[in-house]
This record gives structure tokens, C-alpha cells and sequence, in this order.
């Protein structure tokens, strides 16, 4: 017995050599990977200046309680509707009189928080549901999807506004509504991804080597699935921002005195025969970030596509 345990020692060194060595080339091909995709970012001009777009916006909201000029709600009736290029109001005042660049800047946090939230929880619960589903198959499967399939059956504008409508106005509310519409594409694109990776070999390797379903998913599946579900998640914040905007202009969403560029765009409106300049600002500042995560996640789709 003892010659037996001796003899048996070498061969278990060599395998876990053997593993050692595996591991430390899985390390490389992903870093080779990673660097890879970098390289191709890089290489697309789009793509920087769009990340650099929506980098320097994102650092003017979360500091525009340092650079803004003025309070964002304090006004005054007499300097109401002032134009564009206005001394001390470089970008006029709205209906109100209260200085737009300060209103952009503070309505710029709420619009990219209600943008980015909803797509946030949508991706975890989204994550979690897909992979589940993808994996799992059969009766699990069958379960998850055909409950997505439901919600497919209203497009998400209606099913957005008639969720906000039956919980009432409001940021909680608004964010609630747009998360349950993003949770159901984000569950499809998991789902998909999943089922093409869970038969490869090395799933199968795994599996037959003893370990169980939570580390084969965790270990070996995420590692596969989380860059597509991410790069598509990243599409769909546009998509947020502009509903999210678009609940608020009905007044589903953000309400009054709070800046949020849906709600300015709301309440400009009746000004926009009198001083359409400024009156159209908060939308572009909506068309501005919307188009740049939509070619942000198109350019990404692309770095991460190993045929580009």
C-alpha cells in the first residue's frame, strides 16, 4: 500500500503541473484577447471620439455642482426666455428665467441616471434568467422564455408607458417601468449565447470532470457569455435615456421643479415660437448621448467580433 501511495504521487503532481499550465495559458489567450480588442478600439476613430464625448459629458454633470453658474432653481420672470449668448447666460434662460447651462448640467444626472439604471438592473436580472434558461434547458427553458415571449407582444414605448401608468409618476416608478422592458431582450441575448456555449468541450470537460452546475456557469460559462450580453446592454442605454426622457415629457417620469432634459423639453415647448433655440437644447443634448453609446456599443461590437 505504501509503494502504491508513492507511485501515485508523481502522477498526481504531473496532473496538477499539467492543470497549472492550462491555467496559465487560458490566462494569455484572454489577455491576448483583451488586448486584441483594445487594439482594434484604438484603431477606430468613432469609437474614441465617442467614449471621449460621453466621458467628458459624464464628468460635467457629476462636477456641476462645482462649474455650474447659477442655482438650477432659482429664477426670475423679468430675464425669462433670454436668447443664446446672453452676458452672464451663455445659453439663455427657459421659461422661467433660470440659466440653461446650469439646468443642463443638473438635468443631465437625472437623464443619464434614468438611462443608465434600468439597463443596469436589466442586465443582472436579464444575466441571471438567460444563463439559467440557456443552461439549464427543458421545462426551465421552456418556463422563462415563453414568459418573455409575453412581453414581446407589446412594443416597448406602449408597454413602457402603460406600466408607469398604472404605478404613477415618478423617478422610482419610471425606473420600475423601463427596467421590466428592458429585462426581456436582455433574457433573449443571454439565453442565445448561453445555448451556443454550453455544448463546447471544454463545458463538457468540466462536466464529466465531476464539477457542478453553479461552478461550470461561473467558472466556464460567464467567462464566455458576459462580453455579447455587455455589448448589448450598452445599445440599449440610448434607448433608455430616450424613453426615459420620453416618460418624463408626458409627465410619467421626473416632475416639476426637478431638471431632467425630458421634463425641460416638456416645459419648453409653449416656447419654442418665441425662442426655439433654446427651447430645442435639452433635445439635443438627448440626440448627442443617445448617438454616441449607439456607435460606443456598435464600435465595441465590432472589437469584440475576432473575425474583425
Amino acid at each position: 500500500m505504501a509503494d502504491g501511495a508513492v507511485t501515485a504521487r508523481p502522477g498526481a503532481n504531473a496532473a496538477a503541473e499539467e492543470l497549472a499550465v492550462q491555467a496559465r495559458e487560458a490566462a494569455i489567450r484572454s489577455q491576448g484577447y483583451w488586448a486584441g480588442v483594445w487594439k482594434r478600439v484604438k484603431r477606430d476613430p468613432v469609437t474614441i471620439a465617442c467614449g471621449l464625448i460621453l466621458l467628458t459629458m459624464l464628468a460635467a454633470i457629476v462636477f456641476a455642482h462645482l462649474i455650474a453658474p447659477h442655482d438650477p432653481y432659482q429664477g426670475s420672470m423679468i430675464r425669462r426666455l433670454r436668447p443664446i449668448g446672453t452676458p452672464n447666460y451663455p445659453l439663455g434662460t427657459d421659461e422661467l428665467g433660470r440659466d440653461m447651462v446650469t439646468r443642463l448640467l443638473f438635468g443631465g444626472r437625472l437623464s443619464w441616471f434614468m438611462g443608465i439604471t434600468p439597463v443596469f438592473l436589466a442586465f443582472l436580472i436579464g444575466t441571471t434568467l438567460g444563463v439559467l434558461a440557456g443552461y439549464a434547458g427543458g421545462g426551465v427553458n421552456m418556463l422563462i422564455m415563453r414568459t418573455t415571449d409575453v412581453f414581446y407582444a407589446f412594443p416597448s414605448v406602449l408597454l413602457a408607458i402603460a406600466i408607469s401608468g398604472a404605478l404613477g409618476g415618478g423617478t422610482i416608478n419610471a425606473i420600475v417601468s423601463l427596467t421590466l422592458v428592458f429585462i426581456p431582450p436582455v433574457i433573449r441575448v443571454a439565453e442565445s449565447v448561453t445555448t451556443g456555449v454550453r455544448n463546447l468541450d471544454f463545458v463538457d470537460a468540466a462536466r464529466a470532470s465531476g464539477a457542478g452546475a453553479f461552478t461550470i456557469i461561473r467558472v466556464h460559462i460567464l467567462g464566455n457569455v458576459l462580453g455579447p450580453i455587455f455589448v448589448y446592454a450598452t445599445s440599449l442605454v440610448s434607448v433608455s435615456m430616450i424613453l426615459a426622457s420620453g416618460l418624463s415629457f408626458l409627465g410619467l417620469g421626473v416632475t416639476p421643479p426637478e431638471p431632467e432634459w425630458g421634463l425641460m423639453l416638456n416645459t419648453l415647448r409653449t416656447a419654442i415660437y418665441v425662442n426655439p433655440t433654446v427651447a430645442m437644447l435639452p433635445g439635443a443634448c438627448i440626440f448627442a448621448t443617445s448617438i454616441c453609446f449607439n456607435l460606443l456599443s456598435d464600435g465595441l461590437r465590432q472589437a469584440m467580433d475576432v473575425r474583425a
